[in-house]
């Protein structure tokens, strides 16, 4: 009779633990092939497992915001109209016919006449070119001056930032409308370049003073203090490291005030200091449409209607990107 092993079990425990241990092995083998076969990688990473940044995530969930889609799909259609109105429009806005002013709704006229004798639809369509240049120029412009200024005073501080601290100060104290009044009423150009420079003048400090916090904010991270212990130049550490990830809320802030810059392009249009005829405005029509709105509520109807839509437009998309680029709201 063989001698026994004191590790060997009399029921036959070694083979018994060979085979659990294959299986184990088995198991284990099997679950890497299911991770490997996992498209997606852990939480908060990509297909690939690496990690994903802000933008990707933030372009995720706009992806699945429908206020971002709706209020997408009715900008993309203001540009294409703005940019090639004859699409839509066959007919010429400075084309009227006294004869039909103030008549209603006809055939091949959907939106009526106005005091003039102007097709409503041909002017509210053609309007959309110059609200949407105003708007988009004027965004361009102040978020470029805007975001410098306040960039390079919240990186330097010290004398810069106090200098460019007062002059904010200074133009946030000048009332907007009035300010409108004064500037564009020695100006005697029709174009829309008198106005998008007002609205420059008078928007930077809001940008400035966002992007001058952002940037001291993300200046005070630990890689932005690594990148200076390794050498890094100011440039490059404004650029590189600290820009991308201050920018955020600058996109935020311009997108919500590209809306507010097309009512104000109107509000000066309506007062007669902004865009003068014979320019094609919403603002310009609701001024003359005013006096008729009791007769003919059309003339005022259609335009204010279209800049409404605009407006509400770009503000809601504007909420939808700050709801995707601020991580305290996920």
């Amino acid at each position: 009779m063989p001698e026994q092993k004191p590790w060997d079990d009399a029921t036959g425990g070694g083979a018994i633990s060979g085979a659990g241990a294959g299986g184990a092995m088995d198991l284990a083998m099997d679950e890497g092939t299911t991770l490997e076969k996992t498209p997606g990688g852990p939480e908060g990473t990509g297909p690939t497992g690496k990690p994903r940044s802000l933008w990707s995530d933030a372009w995720r969930d706009l992806r699945r915001n429908p206020v971002f889609i709706i209020s997408g799909l009715v900008i993309l259609f203001l540009v294409i109209i703005s940019i090639w109105p004859s699409l839509i429009a066959g007919q010429d806005p400075l084309d009227c016919d006294l004869a039909k002013a103030q008549e209603g709704s006809q055939p091949g006229h959907p939106f009526g006449f106005d005091g003039q004798g102007c097709d409503v639809y041909t002017r509210t369509v053609y309007g959309a070119r110059t609200s949407v240049t105003v708007g988009v120029l004027s965004t361009l412009g102040v978020s470029l001056l805007g975001g410098v200024l306040g960039g390079l005073a919240g990186f330097f501080g010290g004398a810069w930032d106090a200098v460019l601290s007062r002059i904010t100060d200074v133009f946030f104290g000048i009332p907007v409308v009035l300010g409108g009044l004064v500037f564009l009423s020695v100006v005697t150009s029709s174009t829309v370049w008198p106005v998008i420079g007002f609205i420059v003048l008078l928007g930077w400090p809001q940008i400035a003073r966002i992007a001058r916090g952002s940037v001291i904010t993300a200046k005070q991270n630990d890689y932005v203090q690594a990148a200076r212990a390794l050498g890094a130049s100011n440039s490059r550490m404004l650029l590189r490291h600290i820009m991308p990830n201050a920018i955020a809320p600058v996109i935020v802030v311009a997108t919500i005030a590209l809306g507010t810059y097309i009512s104000l392009e109107a509000t000066l249009s309506y007062l007669g200091v902004g865009l003068k005829p014979p320019a094609v405005s919403w603002g310009i029509d609701i001024s003359a449409a005013s006096q008729y709105v009791r007769n003919a509520p059309h003339m005022l109807l259609w335009p204010a209607g279209a800049l409404a839509v605009t407006v509400l437009a770009f503000i809601m998309l504007g909420d939808a990107v700050r709801d995707a680029l601020d991580p305290k709201l996920r």
